[in-house]
């Protein structure tokens, strides 16, 4: 597709239509209440946060894309001035409230871009079939695909599982205060669900309050903490020193909803789940495949911190299978530097045919935020060559240095505060 026409997911000026998978703040970097580029296209769900997260913002700039069906555009052409006709659809991405992938077509082909989302047993048959349909008709000529988790290291459960594991956890400790990490958007319907399984309401903070009353969720949350002992906090507050002076006043335990491995072994401790299901069947016992999922699934890494494997990115195996599905003629992962990238056309070339898939790229977390995931997307050409030029000066580092970089990939959590990464 020819520079100027379109941005997904990008702020800068020099497009005439922009796009908007999901309102996840790596995503929205560049805009606010006064932004003012061009038509911006989103989910009715996203527009619909605007107001909250951007006060000031001219709403008559939104766009609102209808889901599972086909909307035209007209475009002009920077470099020749003849009219672009653009056809795109929109299918649930089943990541955070109003993500959504978008598909583009025209005389340049046929895009996929997923944005990020999670294409696991959860997701809905609408969004299968249609997604099914439309590709059968047009061919995917390039998938910008979500690869924050392309890397076979990465593999974990249904959402739905883990969501039973947290209630499970939650359920062998009656006498604790609960905490949970959370975003200031997502994970809403792991804490609807705990909340229906266990019968409870569960407190947020005032501004997640607002966001759950328009999402359309009035009943389940709460800003009052007596009426339940289960607590969502922001994940930049969720720490072990924070559990460690709860636990002075009364017992609490932390969750830490999160795809990535927090700590490289769990804690030594005693980490049996005090009597539940989940423990109870693996005593002493030869578990199947899924059981053995199931455990891994679930980390006690302190006195009072579980990790649990409950993603809105899809893992290594559900992204294989998504590219099997989609069988796109080329990709290119949308996340540039994370704490695991991986190209995905080094595992998954073969599916597009490519003759010599490119090899794995460590890449070198920022300093000031070597704990956290950093998501570059949807990168235009004078991108291509800072990345280039970053690329050749870490190779010039001695191998001591690329063993520290390797060493912060991993993402060791050695104390401190847990950052936001998913």
């Amino acid at each position: 597709m020819e520079s100027g026409l379109i941005s997904v997911d990008r702020w800068r000026n020099g497009s005439q239509a922009y796009f908007l998978t999901h309102m996840h703040s790596d995503h929205t970097r560049g805009l606010s209440g006064g932004w003012s580029q061009g038509p911006l296209y989103c989910s009715r769900t996203t527009a619909s946060l605007f107001p909250s997260r951007f006060p000031g913002f001219d709403l008559s700039l939104l766009r609102v894309v209808p889901l599972f069906s086909w909307t035209s555009l007209s475009l002009r052409s920077p470099s020749s001035g003849s009219t672009v006709r653009l056809h795109l659809m929109a299918i649930d991405a089943h990541h955070c409230p109003g993500s959504i992938m978008f598909l583009f077509r025209g005389d340049f082909g046929c895009f996929l871009y997923t944005g990020d989302f999670r294409w696991d047993s959860d997701a809905s048959d609408e969004a299968r079939t249609t997604l099914v349909a439309a590709i059968d008709e047009f061919p995917v000529d390039i998938l910008y695909l979500d690869n924050t988790y392309c890397n076979p290291i990465y593999s974990f459960p249904s959402r739905q599982v883990a969501v039973q594991l947290v209630a499970d956890i939650i359920a062998s400790h009656p006498s604790h205060d609960i905490i949970i990490a959370v975003d200031s958007l997502g994970k809403e319907d792991l804490l609807v669900h705990v909340s229906r399984i266990l019968n409870i309401k569960i407190w947020v903070w005032p501004e997640r309050l607002r966001t759950m009353h328009l999402l359309g969720f009035q009943d389940i949350f709460t800003t009052d903490t007596s009426l339940t002992r289960v607590r969502a906090v922001p994940r930049y507050s969720f720490s072990i020193q924070t559990l460690e002076g709860l636990n002075t006043m009364c017992p609490t335990i932390g969750i830490m909803p999160s795809g990535l491995p927090w700590v490289k072994r769990p804690f030594k401790g005693d980490d049996k789940l005090s009597g539940s299901f989940l423990t109870a069947s693996m005593k002493n016992e030869t578990v199947s495949a899924k059981k053995e999922l199931e455990a891994a699934a679930v980390h006690k890494f302190h006195d009072y911190m579980y990790s649990v494997h409950y993603s809105d990115h899809s893992c290594y195996e559900e992204i294989g299978e998504f590219i099997k599905l989609v069988k796109p003629k080329s990709m290119k992962g949308i996340v540039v530097s994370s704490s695991s990238y991986v190209d995905p056309l080094y595992y998954f070339g073969r599916i597009c045919g490519a003759n010599q898939p490119p090899q794995v790229l460590l890449m070198r977390p920022d300093i000031a935020e070597e704990f956290r995931a950093v998501r570059i997307k949807s990168y235009s050409a004078s991108d291509k060559t800072r990345m280039l030029a970053k690329e050749k000066r870490w190779k010039r580092d001695s191998h001591s240095s690329l063993k520290r970089n390797k060493k912060r990939a991993r993402i060791q959590v050695k104390c401190a505060k847990i950052l936001e990464v998913d």
